[in-house]
């Protein structure tokens, strides 16, 4: 179990959810992980359901903006890296190739932010903490434990986020995919980077929670009307699956050692 104050620059930090149906979506995640809300209003009956376990924030839950769904894009939990300056951060992945699809923005008083699409096609949004940090918890049951990118171009991928956090990238060793495993510039593990499963898959960064009983999690994944897409899978150093939640919005799962 894993508490954290603060996150080094180039770290991911926090996932949230964006969802057709944020009531079911929370009663969905509840169930499987436990978590407790706090409903922080965003505007005239709009909020954004904080999830806890115990007293720390791991997540969040909110109704999908009404210009995703007209795009036809689909229910997702996207993926946030810590970074000193939002818009000097985004200027840098113009710069690299990437389209910035929101220029930083202002959070309130909870940080600055911005929302990007890296070169190969993958989302992911950067964030200029203020007053919220990121997650309280990860690497523990119920919390963000890793976060993967299946991308059409991984060395391509490699070089654009290691040019633009100072990620370094290493083959995984012993694996029968190719798989790159990431490191911050201060050498923290950090996620992984692969070809897309099943081939075909469009770019995206994959959000894994932790489990402590992995079958028991993917048994009520199907109990309450979500599909399970990959069964539990050994990895060797612990077990994976990937499911999807009623909504579809697809996530994974993880069931091992944890870091701290």
């Amino acid at each position: 179990m894993a508490e954290r104050t603060k996150y080094e620059p180039g770290t991911f930090s926090w996932t949230d959810l964006n969802t057709t149906d944020q009531d079911a979506a929370k009663t969905f995640y509840a169930g499987l992980f436990g978590w407790t809300y706090f409903d922080a209003p965003v505007g005239e009956d709009v909020y954004y359901s904080m999830a806890s376990v115990g007293d720390k924030m791991v997540a969040a839950i909110s109704i999908q903006p009404q210009q995703q769904r007209d795009a036809g894009a689909p229910p997702a939990w996207n993926s946030y890296v810590t970074v000193q300056s939002a818009d000097e951060t985004l200027a840098r992945a113009a710069e690299l190739g990437a389209t910035v699809h929101a220029e930083a923005f202002d959070v309130m008083d909870a940080g600055r932010m911005g929302v990007v699409q890296d070169p190969q096609g993958a989302w992911f949004l950067v964030w200029e903490p203020k007053q919220h940090i990121g997650a309280g918890l990860v690497n523990a049951p119920g919390a963000l434990s890793w976060n993967e990118l299946g991308s059409p171009d991984p060395d391509g991928s490699a070089k654009f986020y290691g040019d633009l956090f100072g990620w370094e990238t290493s083959p995984m060793e012993g694996s029968e995919t190719p798989y790159l495993v990431i490191r911050t510039a201060s050498g923290n593990t950090n996620g992984g980077i692969r070809p897309p499963a099943p081939p075909g898959t469009p770019p995206f960064w994959l959000v894994y929670f932790a489990t402590d009983d992995l079958d028991a999690t993917l048994a009520k994944v199907s109990e309450q009307g979500g599909n399970v897409l990959v069964g539990s899978t050994d990895i060797g150093i612990a077990k994976i699956a990937v499911a999807q939640d009623p909504q579809g919005a697809v996530f994974a799962l993880y069931s091992g050692r944890l870091d701290d």
